[in-house]
């Protein structure tokens, strides 16, 4: 299952900007636009805790 446009619509980074993600269903990501973090979506849920984010060139 992929994850519903509407929801990516209203997704945002948890940090203070609170900027849009883009969604890469290939890699089951989220990336915050402002930021770069890289935020996982494991079994069709967005994991978008800071803590468990990476960031732009860290692996997996």
């Amino acid at each position: 299952m992929a994850l519903d446009p509407q929801l990516l619509d209203i997704l945002a980074c948890p940090d203070t900007h609170h900027a849009p993600l883009t969604h890469d269903a290939d890699a089951q990501t989220l990336t915050c636009t402002e930021c770069g973090r890289i935020f996982e979506v494991r079994d069709d849920i967005p994991v978008l805790l800071l803590d468990e984010a990476r960031r732009p060139g860290e692996k997996a």
